[in-house]
């Protein structure tokens, strides 16, 4: 269950499309290498220093010239020659005598001998960069009166109140709408009047979403308007929500049906919906589906995901999901049973998706407390998540009944021991033993059982105490192989009592190489056996293993023997 929740994906029954939008139609285009690219942003950041009158001279020029000779219409002449200056730059650059004192005459004498590709000062007048429009100049024209499409649907566009320096945008957003046949634009023009938008409010609308102008991306816009307006949702509500930020229409259709379905009336919609716009227009809705199909995997029923809309945090919908993740996450972290987490999440979804909690280690040494007690404290108070949050002060958890009679055990333990109360020696064991106060004492008695003396031992752990964090068996098991195996006597472990902290294998290995090594006469044969054990296996390579020269081969036979795949 752990793993399957791990990632959760929208149901199924809740899916949504996203539209891909391609510039197919629009003739061939010639593509700028790298090169060429970094130039014209370097064009673009130039500053300009002709003077104001050498510029107004050739903005007249290029006007004549677009106007007289090229006969496109006298407002569009105009404003592509007022607000090119890039391109104007760049003519004045062509001509050879800048200095003349009739700069009009010299352009308007170039231009006669020199076409322009007229597409260039279009795209720039209209708000783009040449960093931007570089690729859609057409290699093949170079006169905007052979493209009558895109001249038809610019002047639609202005016709209807946009700001010619705002077409820009459309053409980079929306290409496809300077290929469509005439009367298209017209037409969803008017479909947006037929909601009630007066001009003005197309005119914002459309200039902030380039994409409502593709295919039937206006129809699911005006569905989902419609659908708010009876909601009691106002439209300049929405238009404060859109940002410009492409919408995906169709898939908040369906999710505000789907939370009808739930039981909520258009009324009550509404005002949620006001209250959490991100509900539906954050990532159109995405983070909302993904709540939905995370609270279904836990098998929510509908009055129970209809309780999470209605208390829904004032935070947005992303962070609330976001949260709700993590705090499931920290609860497997925990170790958790997977029921109680389903029963906590059934619960108390709310406070889940409200919590941003400190990473669960953090949680753990500042609490002072294990995985298991700290389930046990979620579950019978899961408002306790509530005080792990980051930036909130976390205490450590009261001593516990059961916990306290362990410290109490180990404390006497160590006592008889010969610890001192408040003793350095005793405060390092109590912090290092691991295990109830009757364990250490199962595992005390096994120390002496084997032969050793009472106060031996005690003097043992109070250097090495972790020793008794080892089970009963463990300890039994490593004692036998010294004396049965190795053949060493009992008495070892009072001169090296570390050697129970390593691992039968690891004292194979070594006593194993080293034993081959003195039948090869190559190391001393009364070498202590800590010497032998302790020494890390990279000091223990070079003094004694790669000198021999089948050193290393011995040893990984060795390995592979006593470390089997």
């Amino acid at each position: 269950m752990n793993n399957n929740l791990q990632k959760l994906t929208t149901p199924l029954i809740l899916k949504w499309g996203s539209s891909d939008y391609l510039f197919n139609n629009f003739g061939k285009v010639r593509f700028y290498a790298t090169k060429n690219t970094a130039k014209a942003k370097l064009v673009e950041e130039k500053e300009c220093d002709m003077p104001s009158a050498v510029r107004k001279e050739a903005q007249t020029a290029l006007l004549e010239y677009l106007h007289s000779t090229r006969s496109l219409e006298f407002v569009d002449a105009e404003h592509m020659s007022k607000n090119s200056p890039l391109f104007l730059d760049k003519l004045l650059e062509r001509i050879v005598d800048r200095e003349a004192d009739d700069i009009r005459r010299c352009v308007t004498r170039y231009l006669r001998y020199h076409p322009i590709n007229e597409f260039e000062p279009f795209f720039e007048s209209i708000g783009l960069k040449l960093c931007q429009y570089a690729a859609f100049l057409p290699r093949d024209v170079m006169y905007l009166s052979d493209d009558q499409r895109l001249l038809d649907s610019y002047r639609v566009l202005c016709n209807y109140g946009i700001s010619r320096n705002k077409i820009g945008r459309i053409f980079a957003e929306a290409p496809q709408v300077f290929r469509y046949d005439p009367g298209v634009v017209e037409l969803k023009f008017a479909s947006f009047r037929g909601v009630g938008l007066d001009q003005s409010n197309v005119v914002k609308l459309v200039s902030a979403n380039p994409h409502l102008l593709l295919g039937n991306v206006h129809v699911e816009f005006l569905r989902v308007v419609e659908k708010l307006k009876r909601m009691g949702v106002e439209y300049r509500w929405i238009e404060e929500q859109l940002n410009g930020k492409p919408i995906n229409w169709s898939q908040l259709f369906e999710l505000m049906c789907f939370l009808n379905g739930l039981g909520l009336t258009d009324e009550r919609l509404g005002k949620l919906i006001c209250q959490v716009p991100g509900l539906l227009f954050d990532c159109s809705g995405r983070p909302t589906f993904s709540l939905i199909g995370f609270c279904l995997k836990f098998g929510f029923e509908k009055t129970e995901l209809l309780d999470v809309f209605l208390h829904l945090p004032q935070i947005p919908i992303s962070a609330f999901i976001f949260n709700t993740r993590q705090c499931y996450q920290f609860l497997i972290e925990i170790e958790m049973p997977a029921l109680e987490i389903r029963n906590i999440l059934h619960s108390h979804p709310t406070l889940l998706g409200s919590c941003v909690l400190k990473k669960t280690t953090s949680l753990l040494t500042i609490l002072h407390t294990g995985k298991k007690r700290l389930c046990s404290v979620i579950k019978e108070n899961p408002e306790f998540l509530r005080n792990l949050v980051r930036g909130a002060k976390v205490e450590r958890l009261p001593v516990a009944g059961e916990e306290l009679r362990s410290k109490m055990m180990k404390t006497k333990f160590l006592s008889d021991l010969g610890f001192a109360e408040t003793s350095s020696e005793m405060k390092k064991a109590l912090k290092v033993f691991r295990g109830k106060g009757v364990e250490l004492q199962e595992r005390f008695d096994c120390l002496v059982n084997a032969g050793l003396d009472r106060k031996h031992v005690a003097s043992v752990l109070k250097i090495y105490p972790q020793i008794l964090n080892q089970r009963k068996e463990v300890l039994e098991a490593k004692i036998d192989f010294l004396l049965n195996r190795l053949g060493f006597p009992v008495s070892t472990l009072v001169s090296f009592p570390s050697y129970l902290n390593y691992t039968i294998p690891r004292i194979r290995l070594r006593l194993s190489m080293y034993n081959w090594l003195r039948d090869q006469g190559k190391v001393d044969a009364t070498l202590a056996l800590s010497t032998i054990i302790a020494s890390s296996e990279k000091l223990f390579m070079k003094v004694y293993v790669s000198p021999h020269p089948k050193g290393l081969e011995v040893w990984q036979n060795l390995k592979r023997e006593i470390y089997p795949v």
